[in-house]
């Protein structure tokens, strides 16, 4: 059996925190390990404040979507926006290169969401916008 929360937020930086304790209460509840929801956290904070930032240029009057899907084989987590989305260009950073100050150091949240999470997907759907969905597994689990 699957279940649904849905979440607005408003485009202003702090208000991903809102998504980040939905989205760990779920988790726990779910019986997740505790390193695990530190990842989904950080994963889920990370999109959202990428929604606010790039998705809807920080425009209050834009929301973002939250919707966590929970059922047996793990939590999926999408954030929506209304933006076009990154395109085709979702790859890794030269993380060398950004240390050694030759790009700036932004950039790398991408790249970070999807080494915390099992599936990281961004879609875009013009003219509604695009998403990024996020799945962690239940088989990840970890005692």
């Amino acid at each position: 059996m699957s279940s649904n929360i849905e979440l607005r937020l408003p485009s202003r930086l702090g208000y991903e925190k809102v998504a980040m304790s939905t989205a760990a209460s779920v988790a726990k509840i779910m019986g997740f390990a505790s390193e695990r929801v530190e990842d989904l956290k950080t994963a889920v904070a990370e999109a959202c404040i990428n929604a606010m930032e790039h998705g809807n240029k920080l425009d209050e009057s834009l929301t973002v979507g939250v919707i966590l899907s929970m059922d047996s084989d793990g939590l999926e987590v999408k954030v929506l926006d209304a933006g076009s989305g990154p395109g085709t260009s979702v790859h890794a950073p030269n993380i060398d290169r950004k240390i050694h100050g030759e790009e700036p150091s932004r950039g790398m949240g991408m790249f970070l969401i999807q080494s915390l999470v099992d599936k990281a997907e961004w879609v875009s759907s013009p003219p509604s916008g695009s998403y990024v969905r996020l799945v962690i597994l239940v088989d990840k689990v970890k005692d």
